[in-house]
């Protein structure tokens, strides 16, 4: 089902922003606010922090090898 929908250019850029970030169609970021309640802004927090992220384990901070091996352990029994 095709269903079209007139929305701001502001809108259509940010759409096209999230899209071009994510690899994902604009189509498919718009389903993914439609069919997750993921709204615009939300794809957007997430991106920003995914890349925020990155850029801290680029500059190597990331987990130290203590907080690695307390997650490493936090399941295994004694």
């Amino acid at each position: 089902m095709n269903i079209q929908v007139n929305i701001s250019s502001e809108m259509q850029r940010r759409v096209a922003d999230v899209a071009r970030r994510s690899g994902r169609s604009e189509s498919q970021v718009i389903a993914e606010a439609l069919e997750h309640g993921h709204s615009l802004e939300w794809q957007e927090l997430f991106l920003e922090r995914i890349a925020r992220g990155i850029e801290a384990a680029d500059r190597g901070e990331f987990a130290t090898q203590a907080d690695l091996d307390r997650i490493r352990h936090k399941h295994r029994q004694s």
